[in-house]
């Protein structure tokens, strides 16, 4: 994949994703439930994917990197629990600009953990992200929905943030399919013994829901998101993931009348403006 095709994979990967938490939600469903339902349709459909194109490209991964896969799924399991525990909480719009802090945390692990050197500029990012999310919390009561909702979305953010990294060490020269895949069963195989019971619950429109989620926000999108880290750095994919927060609250405004109140909007805009501007200063 040449990092053209790389950068337009990312977009559309943002899209997918940036409909996540409006999936989610109309799915109606506990977390629990959403992450399996999700990672269910996700494996059958990358299976698919995988059958219908035929031979997957790169290599077999190796006992190694299947551990590392493995630790992926969990994170990622756990990153969308975490996610739509913030959307039950607090609404679409604060769990999206919550997560959306995942390029901070992104910049400053990418930088300790593969010892490559942090820019001022990529501080001073990180402390406007901080700026933004301090303006989006409705209150510093932990009590109140708002904040706890927006914590959980800054865990999720947290967590999303682990797994590219991690996606970058362990995928190099994996077919983008299968990691994504042998992520999405991993997640589905740890987190299906709790969920089983609830499943019965859901209704017809709740199954519909969750197979959106899982087809076109989880096995597209995942896949286009680990094809993608194969050619460009975490940092740089983050920077182009600031836009699914945008996507996110415009559906969230839409369909569910959740308007951003004035502060909101000061605290989104100073997260997405901070990360576009360290790009360019990187650049």
């Amino acid at each position: 994949m040449s990092e053209r095709k790389a950068l337009l994979a990312i977009h559309l990967g943002a899209l997918l994703f940036g409909l996540s938490g409006i999936f989610g939600k109309l799915a109606d469903s506990a977390p629990l439930v959403i992450v399996v339902g999700r990672a269910l349709f996700a494996v059958l459909a990358l299976a698919l994917f995988a059958q219908l194109f035929g031979q997957a490209r790169g290599k077999r991964p190796g006992g190694t990197q299947l551990g590392l896969l493995g630790l992926g799924g969990l994170l990622l399991g756990a990153h969308w629990m975490t996610f739509f525990q913030a959307v039950n909480v607090s609404g679409v719009a604060i769990a999206t600009l919550g997560f959306a802090s995942f390029p901070a945390f992104t910049v400053l692990l990418e930088g300790l953990l593969f010892r490559e050197r942090t820019r001022p500029s990529e501080f001073l990012m990180v402390g406007v992200v901080c700026l933004g999310l301090v303006l989006v919390t409705p209150s510093f009561d932990l009590n109140s929905q708002g904040t706890a909702g927006l914590l959980w979305a800054v865990l999720s953010g947290l967590l999303f943030a682990l797994l590219s990294l991690l996606n970058r060490a362990s995928t190099p020269g994996i077919d983008p399919v299968r990691a994504a895949l042998c992520q999405n069963f991993t997640a589905l195989a740890c987190f299906m013994p709790f969920a089983w019971p609830l499943l019965a619950g859901l209704s017809l429109l709740d199954w519909f829901w969750l197979a959106m989620l899982g087809v076109l926000c989880t096995g597209l999108a995942h896949s286009l998101f680990v094809a993608s880290l194969r050619v460009i750095k975490a940092r740089s994919a983050a920077v182009i993931f600031a836009l699914e927060p945008v996507y996110g609250i415009a559906f969230a405004w839409w369909l569910f009348q959740e308007v951003p109140t004035p502060s909101m909007f000061a605290g989104g805009a100073l997260i997405i403006l901070a990360i576009f501007a360290s790009a360019r200063m990187a650049r």
